[in-house]
């Protein structure tokens, strides 16, 4: 994952790798077990040259650089599926951050799987946003967005495009949903405005993470949009949104474990939406922690 050259004039720019995925072969049907077969391509973006990086610790410009290449992605995988040069249905980009997520490569990076098919999770959302839309004519996202405004009390941090919010729902302690203000349906409807303040306000939240507990905060990221090639009613379902689910509860050592009856019965939190909230919108989102180390 190292750049391809150290020389001092190279201006390095986040890098995107293609890896192959095997396509898994169909099984006869059976009553009980249903296998379907699924073609795709995992890519891996690299987020930096420097391996000591982590997001909260690069400048707005660069995660900017990121969301840029998460957009062109998006809309290169699109352009592919619409032409019918590949069978691409949706792509899920995602970054694993930290070694209590199964992250085995400290270099900054995330990946981008496209899929023949839209993955479970965000059907069933598009499901249900869809249902919300059918009943009640309005978007399921818009409407939370415009409650969570109202109340103030599970705010993290906004600007003037995006809101992170601890979900009324959350599992995680202090498991966060970045919204959309307004109706965006995919980093395809992005504005330059829109990509800088995405970059600004991941580099915000990724800061007090950091800065909560006083470590690099793990946890796993994911953006949910619309498909790549999606039907009128899903394209008017989809609303921009990203999820963070960290593990860690009371410090850098101590996480969350869902077992016992949260795993055989319901899922519990150990700290409600609004006390997570108010801890993370305390905290400072400009200042990582270790520059006052030194």
């Amino acid at each position: 994952m190292c750049s391809p050259t150290t020389s001092p004039q190279c201006s390095w720019i986040c890098q995107t790798t293609m890896r192959k995925r095997r396509r898994m072969k169909t099984q006869p049907k059976k009553r009980l077990f249903q296998v379907s077969s699924v073609k795709g391509n995992c890519f891996v973006i690299c987020f930096s040259p420097n391996h000591a990086l982590t997001i909260p610790l690069m400048e707005e410009k660069a995660i900017k650089q990121v969301v840029d290449t998460w957009q062109n992605l998006y809309l290169d995988t699109q352009k592919q599926s619409l032409s019918g040069q590949a069978p691409y249905k949706y792509i899920q980009i995602f970054e694993n951050k930290g070694s209590a997520m199964g992250c085995s490569n400290p270099h900054p990076h995330g990946q981008a799987w496209c899929l023949d098919v839209v993955p479970t999770e965000v059907s069933h959302e598009l499901k249900n946003m869809s249902k919300y839309l059918s009943s009640n004519k309005s978007h399921l996202l818009g409407d939370y967005v415009r409650l969570e405004l109202e109340e103030k009390t599970r705010i993290v941090c906004e600007n003037d495009s995006f809101v992170v919010v601890v979900p009324f729902w959350a599992l995680w302690p202090f498991e966060t949903l970045l919204l959309a203000k307004t109706h965006l349906r995919s980093l395809a409807d992005f504005s330059d405005k829109n990509k800088e303040d995405l970059a600004s306000i991941i580099k915000t939240l990724t800061t007090k993470y950091d800065n909560l507990f006083k470590t690099s905060f793990p946890y796993s990221m994911g953006l949910h949009q619309a498909p790549l090639v999606a039907s009128e009613e899903e394209k008017n379902s989809s609303w921009f949104h990203m999820h963070f689910y960290p593990p860690l509860l009371r410090s850098a050592t101590v996480k969350k474990f869902c077992v016992g009856f949260e795993m055989l019965g319901e899922a519990q939190r150990d700290l409600t939406s609004e006390q997570a909230a108010a801890r993370l919108q305390d905290l400072d989102g400009t200042t990582h922690y270790t520059a006052t180390l030194e």
